[in-house]
């Protein structure tokens, strides 16, 4: 029986760790990519070359959208595309720290049916499939059962809470904590340790895609930052913010933003 979808991102996710790890994050040779894209590694560079052998032999007919490759118009003409970021959290991959991710999910015509968001160096395997539930090292999570966004820690980063993201000038009231990788935050929500999560500015699929299968198949809802739903393998793979949580506290976040923003391009990690 040929393996499904999930599987094979399973394996791949833990060849790239298996690659990763070798690599001393703060010893390993950094560039800064131009026009201030943020910047790569060796280590990025070589997961995403062992990701792009692996995944497109085993499916030759998907679609490729990478970080670490060089877009083009192909993955539109294509069913199902491979939307992959060989190590979300370079920065902080590169300082040495544990908080960094493997992220890589198979989207179909827009919507993501497969996906793992793999750490390493915290042992966090997080797997989901469409219709088949969200799972941590094995085990079922789901989304934060709070209602109460007054007492909830939200990941945001603090270019979040300045008063043009929002409606009365000022966020609404929560507890406001940050994980490094943008993809583990999202986990994090779907294991519900944390009740949400919010990133305003424009954002790359390949941080977004693996984590919007885990949210949904959660129990939880993501949008972008007026209140749509996520599509993927998008002309221009940014996505308008993104907005995850359960059904109450995602309802109390959108209701306090100005759908429209500043306009701000550029990504937020």
């Amino acid at each position: 029986m040929p393996a499904t979808d999930l599987s094979l991102l399973v394996k791949a996710a833990e060849q790239a760790g298996d690659i990763a790890c070798r690599f001393s994050g703060p010893a390993a040779k950094r560039w800064d990519k131009p026009g201030g894209a943020g910047p790569v590694t060796e280590a990025d560079l070589e997961v995403n070359a062992m990701l792009e052998d692996l995944l497109q032999r085993a499916r030759p007919g998907y679609g490729w959208l990478s970080e670490e490759s060089e877009d083009n118009d192909a993955r539109l003409l294509r069913e199902k595309v491979f939307i992959i970021d060989p190590i979300d959290g370079t920065r902080s991959f590169a300082e040495g720290s544990r908080t960094w991710a493997h992220s890589i999910a198979v989207a179909e015509h827009g919507e993501v049916t497969a996906a793992v968001i793999y750490l390493p160096q915290r042992e966090l395997m997080y797997t989901a499939a469409k219709g088949q539930g969200a799972d941590c090292n094995g085990g079922p999570i789901h989304v934060s059962r709070a209602t109460d966004l007054s007492r909830t820690e939200v990941l945001a980063a603090k270019p979040n809470l300045q008063a043009h993201h929002w409606l009365g000038g000022s966020p609404p009231a929560f507890i406001c904590s940050y994980r490094p990788s943008l993809a583990y935050r999202l986990a994090k929500v779907a294991d519900g340790r944390f009740g949400a999560m919010l990133t305003l500015r424009p954002s790359w699929e390949w941080d977004i895609a693996a984590g919007d299968l885990l949210i949904r198949e959660a129990g939880g809802i993501l949008t972008d930052r007026a209140g749509r739903p996520l599509r993927f393998n998008n002309p221009h793979p940014h996505l308008n913010g993104v907005i995850a949580g359960n059904s109450a506290l995602q309802a109390s976040l959108l209701a306090a933003l100005d759908p429209i923003g500043p306009g701000t391009a550029g990504h937020l990690t």
